[in-house]
């Protein structure tokens, strides 16, 4: 079993101190008389996302209306029991004051909302980082997941929205500390956010709950650091690359360069806008600011798999140049000697990934294997309307303990035919 710990609420990070109590008023003797333990509802960070910074369906939404929106973080901690039971659950409920307020976005956890290491992976995750500058903690534990249950959320598309952290096998011990994003769409003249949350925690034997704890906080201002920008990261790998002889090593790094070429082509990427780094059997590519993923993604991977056929039509099993390849979004930089940014990082790790290098070896006819973040997957594939469907795809855990490196993903694997 693992426990999670993390540095609790404090000062004025602390909105109110409530007592958990039973449904029935019968609580356990605690801290406080009648209470079963008590928790620290933290005061919720709530600051503006511009239009432009918003997943793609969200924001062509935006782009039709005058409403605006906000990311919030909402936090809390649990205290340990006096009975010393062990929490099987735990929930987060709020309800927005606002009658035409609604929450457009909840994320299960870091990966989902766009946050590798603690680094922004969409544009609407640089301004939570910025946002965070005064309150660190917050932001850690959005990006804390290794060893606990992911949440799942309620109340999508309303103005009563939740998440909820079971853990009913009983194979690992709930944190006592959480934290959680969501994205929130308001009337134009808004300036705050209000309402109400509670929390309410299982144990083996019963459900204990809060009161209800009132909250109004303005919007922070989160000014997005220069010299750096949200940009999408490609990589791929030829299969197999080391086997072969120095005359097909040379075909195969010169046909990687020109299929990779001509799928940014197609996509309507021209190639004076990227400077792919070469890597052998590999290649490494962060393709320009403000692409439409959306587009950009199916065009790009039609055309590789068009020409990854193409090229190997006729050929044995063992001259074709089958393909690894990985998506990756996030904040980077390029410096003297290449790109930095946890999205730099991250790509490589999916690309080299346990189930990647399963999946194409599972798949002896595939012409690649794709994979990608759980942020990509959310904001591009789960509306995709052209190939690859999100039917297409299936989760998939990058979890490497030696590099302090947990990621939800998802891949798929190229049809042959």
């Amino acid at each position: 079993m693992t426990m999670i710990l993390d540095e609790g609420l404090s000062g004025e990070e602390v909105l109110a101190v409530r007592g958990l109590e039973s449904p029935d008023g019968r609580g356990a003797p605690g801290p406080a008389a009648g209470y079963a333990g008590l928790v620290r509802c933290g005061r919720p960070l709530a600051y503006p996302v511009p239009a432009e910074d918003l997943p793609p369906l969200l924001r062509r939404r935006a782009e039709r209306s005058a409403d605006r929106y906000a990311g919030v973080i909402f936090a809390f901690d649990l205290d340990v029991l006096p009975t010393g039971e062990r929490y099987t659950g735990a929930r987060l409920d709020v309800t927005l004051a606002d009658p035409g307020a609604r929450v457009v976005q909840l994320a299960a956890d870091g990966d989902e909302f766009g946050l590798v290491q603690g680094e922004a992976a969409s544009a609407a995750a640089l301004r939570t980082v910025s946002a965070t500058r005064s309150r660190p903690g917050l932001l850690r534990r959005l990006g804390r997941r290794a060893g606990t249950p992911r949440a799942w959320t309620t109340g999508l598309q309303s103005g009563s929205f939740g998440w909820v952290y079971d853990d009913p096998r009983g194979t690992v011990l709930l944190p006592r500390t959480y934290g959680m994003h969501a994205l929130v769409e308001m009337p134009s003249g808004a300036t705050d956010l209000a309402g109400v949350l509670t929390v309410q925690a299982e144990t083996a034997d019963r459900t204990l709950m809060t009161p209800a704890v009132e909250f109004r906080e303005p919007f922070t201002e989160a000014a997005v650091p220069s010299g750096a920008a949200v940009r999408m990261c490609l990589a791929a790998d030829v299969v197999g690359y080391s086997r072969r002889r120095n005359a097909e090593t040379e075909e195969l790094q010169r046909d990687l360069v020109r299929v990779l070429s001509e799928a940014r082509r197609a996509a309507g990427i021209a190639e004076s806008a990227v400077r792919p780094q070469p890597q052998g059997d590999g290649q490494f590519t962060v393709l320009p600011v403000g692409i439409d993923e959306a587009a950009v993604i199916p065009t790009m991977i039609a055309t590789l798999r068009a020409a990854l056929l193409d090229r190997d039509r006729g050929r044995a099993a063992a001259e074709r140049m089958r393909l690894r390849v990985a998506l990756h979004r996030g904040l980077v930089k390029e410096t003297a000697n290449g790109w930095v940014g946890a999205a730099a990082i991250a790509v490589h790790r999916l690309l080299d990934s346990p189930p990647l290098r399963a999946a194409i070896k599972e798949n002896p006819e595939a012409p690649y294997v794709l994979g990608l973040p759980d942020v990509l997957y959310q904001d591009v594939i789960a509306h995709a309307v052209e190939p690859p469907l999100a039917s297409d795809f299936r989760p998939m855990t990058v979890e490497l303990p030696e590099k302090d490196f947990v990621e939800h993903g998802w891949l798929t694997v190229g049809a042959a035919r």
